[in-house]
């Protein structure tokens, strides 16, 4: 018999999820959103797209920084190549060169209106000059515009700078250097200072055309180069996903190897990376020629496994149903000789029932073995309609003989449980289950036995042997349906147990196509065994299921047993059930007919 309920495992320790420190989680809104950022990286493609993008953006921007700068001088040196030429015109040659000025009331300075002069032939639109005075301060002003002259006609004048416009152009220095200044409602101008025969002259020009240009070159850079970069984006994602569909027939090749069951049984590994996607040539080609190669190792691997299981499993086997023939000689002799007309001392009467007790627990683990080695070959079950029921009373009326010392209770649906299975095999998991209860629990351990439809996850009726033992300790727990598990020797049972019972239990579940569970915590411990429902059961189940539902409160108040004590109504999974305590003097009917104890 194999491991079983047992002390010191702490509350909800179960055999699905053993104990363990658990993942600390972040506590804080951007915590989380961290979190799902690590948890969402960004795929090779995306990568090498976005490296692509952001290369050619880069490469964009570094050109047109530099033909924007380029420009934006080359067409600055013309305006001030132009302004010298303004400048040269309104303030005249210097002393010395040409004409000199006409002397005048006013000390010898120029007399030609200066608005005049903004607005001559060959000025450019916009021109502004001011005159200078000795102390610095400025005196006649003017600016050159376009409007309409009374036939319709453009026509250009100058006029009087405003007190705004004045005070922007009286900040330029007089250094005779080419300067930016923004002027009031007239926008940027190159200004100059500049001394001529005519007079001391602060005179500019306006930079609205050169930044016109310069601005029209930056609006076209950005929009060709954000449609290069949309352009790029698609034409590299293409690129990409074909460059990468060589490494997705690799990764899907491998997908396909780790869905397949590899861990039992024999395995037809003929998965392979196509020939064509494996040429060591290329780095895709490399990652599909090694893995190619690490397949063909883990198969020569899976293959010796499973011919060393194979002649394991048969060793077992024949070694098995050999030895049962020697077994049987043993245990007949001995009680030949113990119960033989000679006379025979206590000391031998005692040996020789050691020899049958010890030729019976031979017996009992070689049938085990045999049985396993046979559900590990594939061998298939017998299988019939079953009724879950009778089969739970009649195992718990002999494990009720077989253990007194504990109290026995039942939880039966009101309507058939049929499956589709083995009687012998499946009385054999009731027997291995309840004495697997009974001999690791202490005296006055209450053990329930109780059976129930179960719609959730698929159709099946559930099997539950839970007992209110000690349970089991968490570091053993995963371990039960090991062959050969055993608890520590404060746990082991006087009789010995073989380590077989429950890896017994999970063998035929698995071969009836259904699960085994265990869950256990101080005071808990609950076996559960789920097989698939057979399809007229589930049938008759779900037709039933509504007046079973109506009839259940006046089952659970007014039901009596006839020679017993009252049932109970338990809530639990299920159609609606009852359960009552086994009490001394109590007889179960193992007739199918009757699936409810009565005493």
């Amino acid at each position: 018999m194999a491991f079983s309920p047992a002390g010191g495992a702490p509350a909800g320790a179960s055999a699905a999820a053993p104990a363990g420190p658990r993942p600390s989680r972040p506590s804080s809104p951007s915590g989380r959103r961290s979190a799902r950022r690590r948890r969402r990286p960004w795929s090779l493609r995306t990568r090498l797209v976005f490296s692509a993008v952001g290369l050619i953006a880069v490469v964009c921007a570094v050109i047109g920084t530099v033909t924007t700068i380029a420009l934006h001088t080359y067409l600055y040196d013309q305006v001030d190549k132009q302004l010298s030429g303004v400048a040269m015109r309104v303030a005249g040659p210097p002393f010395g060169i040409g004409k000199t000025p006409l002397p005048d009331s006013g000390g010898g300075r120029w007399t030609e209106d200066i608005r005049d002069t903004v607005a001559g032939p060959g000025q450019p639109m916009g021109t502004l000059a001011a005159e200078v005075g000795g102390g610095g301060e400025l005196g006649d002003s003017a600016i050159s515009s376009q409007h309409e002259s009374t036939t319709g006609e453009p026509r250009i004048s100058g006029s009087s700078l405003t007190s705004a416009q004045r005070k922007a152009l009286s900040q330029v220095p007089r250094d005779g250097a080419e300067h930016t200044v923004d002027i009031p409602d007239k926008g940027e101008y190159r200004v100059t200072y500049v001394i001529g025969g005519h007079g001391d002259f602060l005179v500019g020009i306006p930079t609205a055309e050169a930044q016109n240009t310069i601005d029209t070159l930056i609006l076209a850079e950005v929009s060709v180069t954000a449609a290069g970069l949309v352009a790029a984006g698609i034409a590299g994602a293409a690129m990409v996903g074909i460059s990468l569909r060589p490494l997705r027939r690799v990764a899907a090749t491998a997908t396909r190897v780790s869905e397949l069951p590899l861990h039992s049984g024999e395995v037809a590994l003929s998965e392979r990376v196509p020939s064509s996607e494996a040429d060591p040539r290329t780095e895709v080609g490399q990652v599909g020629a090694a893995l190619n190669r690490m397949l063909g190792h883990v198969e020569s691997a899976l293959a010796a496994r499973q011919e060393s299981e194979t002649r394991v499993r048969q060793f077992v086997a024949d070694a098995s149903h050999e030895l049962r023939t020697p077994l049987a000689s043993i245990r007949g002799y001995a009680e030949l000789t113990r119960r033989g007309r000679e006379e025979i001392g206590p000391d031998t009467r005692h040996a020789l029932g050691r020899v049958e007790s010890e030729a019976a627990r031979m017996t009992g683990l070689v049938e085990d073995l045999l049985l396993l080695a046979r559900l590990d070959a594939g061998r298939p079950v017998e299988r019939a309609e079953l009724d879950l029921s009778p089969l739970v009373v009649d195992a718990v009326s002999d494990a009720r003989a077989a253990g007194p010392d504990h109290k026995w209770r039942l939880e039966l649906p009101d309507d058939p449980a049929v499956v589709y299975g083995d009687d012998a095999r499946l009385r054999q998991i009731l027997v291995n289950l309840l004495a697997n209860a009974r001999t690791h629990t202490p005296p006055g351990t209450t053990v329930t036995a109780r059976v129930y439809p179960s719609p959730y996850p698929a159709s099946c009726v559930s099997l539950e042997v839970e007992d209110d033992g000690p349970g089991i300790p968490p570091d053993l727990l995963p371990h039960v349906f090991e062959r050969f598990a055993r608890g520590d020797a404060s746990r082991s049972r006087a009789a010995g147990s073989t380590g077989l019972g429950l890896a017994i239990v999970h063998a035929v579940v698995t071969a009836h196509g259904g699960q085994v569970t265990v869950d256990s915590v101080p005071g808990r411990t609950v076996f559960g065994v789920h097989l698939p429902a057979h399809r007229s059961s589930a049938h008759r189940s779900s037709a039933h299921r509504s007046s079973a539902h109506r009839s259940s409160a006046h089952q659970s108040s007014a039901h009596r047993s006839p020679t017993g004590p009252p049932f109970t109504a338990l809530p639990g999974p299920g159609l609606p059930r009852t359960r009552r305590p086994y009490a001394k003097p109590l007889s179960i009917s193992p007739s199918p007919t009757h699936r409810h104890p009565t005493g």
